[in-house]
């Protein structure tokens, strides 16, 4: 499988070149919200500036200005992707991106497969494509991810009589029984997972993968308006290959 975990640009284009500006002589006409403009966030070792198109005139081309596809496999995702999971809306994600990524406590992931994540991709994550985490704890590349967020392979121990005997009892009584874990979570970061919008199941994918996995639930966050709801909005994109994104 292509590894394409920590998969950064040191190019951008098109208007992901507004990015890079550190500061502006002006305000902007078309802002984040009422009190932020933009927001900046490290990325590839340069300062990346996330802002809104300020073209008032400007419309979607592409892909993502298509609004039918076929289901399935495209089909619309619910707002409640897993019970503990919370889902987030832009304001929330940027807020993630400037208290978790920015701190080092959280991972931004665009769990699309790689020629998805070459087009283009919001600044801030790294790629890690869905199907990585549907492979088994013992697959060598999934080890490595999880160990980009935070998390470790374990050794099976012998739960010991006292668990066993509750287990047992449990059992007993029809009660789910917590499976021993493949990973040590001790250290587990929040992570945000997104893809194509609310309609693209990679993240979702990603994310029930991740819980299968035993990852904390209330470490996981899913943004369920991907690529074609920050494109929308006109949010700065970053491209791989320093073209314009065609999508």
């Amino acid at each position: 499988m292509q590894r394409s975990i920590l998969s950064m640009s040191t190019r951008f284009g098109g208007f992901a070149l507004l990015a890079l500006m550190t500061s502006t002589a002006w305000a902007l006409d078309v802002k984040i919200s009422e009190t932020k403009e933009y927001i900046e966030i490290p990325y590839d070792g340069q300062t990346v500036r996330i802002q809104r198109i300020q073209d008032q005139e400007n419309t979607l081309t592409g892909g993502f200005a298509q609004t039918s596809r076929a289901c399935p496999p495209f089909c619309i995702q619910p707002i409640n992707v897993a019970p503990g999971v919370t889902t987030l809306g832009e304001l929330e994600l940027l807020d993630f991106l400037e208290s978790k990524v920015k701190a080092g406590k959280g991972i931004l992931i665009d769990a699309r497969v790689p020629s998805w994540h070459q087009k283009g991709t919001i600044p801030g994550s790294i790629n890690i494509p869905f199907t990585l985490f549907e492979q088994t704890a013992n697959d060598g590349d999934l080890i490595e991810a999880m160990k980009t967020l935070g998390v470790t392979r374990t050794q099976y121990e012998d739960p010991g009589t006292l668990t066993k005997m509750v287990n047992s009892v449990k059992s007993m009584l029809h009660l789910p029984i917590s499976p021993p874990s493949n990973w040590d979570f001790s250290q587990a970061k929040d992570i945000a997972l997104w893809c194509n919008g609310m309609w693209c199941g990679q993240s979702p994918h990603a994310i029930r993968a991740l819980l299968k996995h035993q990852y904390p639930a209330e470490k996981i966050y899913y943004y369920r308006g991907g690529m074609q709801d920050w494109q929308i909005l006109g949010l700065t994109v970053v491209v791989p290959n320093g073209k314009l994104s065609s999508l």
